[in-house]
């Protein structure tokens, strides 16, 4: 075999990566730190995915949550079965397995230049915060940042203290609601959509990314809408639909579409037309 042959990599062969980082970011998602031990960089983008597993237990598609410009990878994973269940259980210097990364990316570079507006549901935050942060660490490229964050209660709340540092900084908005009103939260109750009337930048001329769970996304491809946002500037992310990564199982097809290989990140006016896509 050729050097380039050998040096090609395996799809389907997870690599070993050490956990470097753990803590809990409420009762159910789990922050972890991974750096490969390979010694070098996976090599990806904001939007993509990789496969986390443990050997007899099996493998889950689990965004990425940082910046490539960061050093080595960071992801949440939420405590929902037996697979994730064991990757609560694994502490610092443990190792875990990592196939990838698969999937499309954020609109980067068709972004450049242009107002940026992200809203993220619940665990949505996790995908988009890789996108977010890449901005931030090329502030200049970009036009205006704003970021709206629905969360179902107080308790279920994402990356609280990076979320505060965002607050205020003076180069991005943020602005923050939750369901259901607590006795420790001053500020917006409401659903996501409740956020988006009070954005600042011209939305019909800015690009909006949308992440959060199937329930949301009617309710803000609607007001998205009514502010008269052009479809082609919206881009949803799918990854709830995906399991192999590869296009092998088939789980994450909707209508000739595989979503851990077309997407997950899909641009709104190439969907709409696809019958049970949202």
């Amino acid at each position: 075999m050729c050097d380039c042959c050998s040096e090609q990599k395996d799809i389907y062969l997870p690599e070993m990566a050490t956990i470097t980082k753990r803590r809990m970011l409420n009762g159910t998602e789990l922050f972890m730190h991974l750096e490969m031990d390979s010694g070098k960089e996976l090599e990806h983008a904001p939007g993509q995915f990789v496969e986390l597993s443990i050997a007899g237990l099996g493998e889950a598609p689990i965004s990425i949550s940082s910046s490539p410009t960061q050093k080595g990878i960071e992801l949440v994973v939420r405590n929902v079965g037996s697979l994730t269940r064991a990757i609560h259980k694994l502490e610092v210097g443990q190792k875990i397995g990592v196939r990838g990364p698969f999937g499309s990316l954020y609109p980067i570079e068709q972004a450049k230049g242009k107002d940026l507006v992200f809203i993220c549901g619940g665990i949505g935050l996790v995908p988009q915060r890789s996108f977010i942060r890449y901005v931030l660490d090329n502030r200049k490229d970009y036009g205006k940042v704003t970021v709206l964050v629905g969360t179902k209660c107080y308790d279920m709340r994402l990356f609280r203290e990076e979320l505060a540092l965002w607050s205020e900084r003076r180069d991005m908005t943020l602005m923050e609601t939750i369901d259901e009103a607590h006795d420790c939260w001053n500020g917006n109750v409401g659903v996501v959509t409740t956020l988006i009337p009070k954005v600042e930048s011209d939305l019909p001329k800015s690009v909006v990314l949308v992440c959060g769970p199937p329930v949301m996304y009617k309710f803000v491809l609607m007001a998205l809408a009514e502010a008269e946002v052009p479809a082609d500037s919206i881009y949803v992310n799918l990854e709830r639909r995906m399991k192999c990564g590869v296009g092998k199982c088939g789980h994450c097809q909707i209508n000739g579409l595989y979503v851990c290989q077309d997407g997950p990140v899909f641009r709104w006016s190439d969907l709409a037309l696809v019958p049970e896509a949202i």
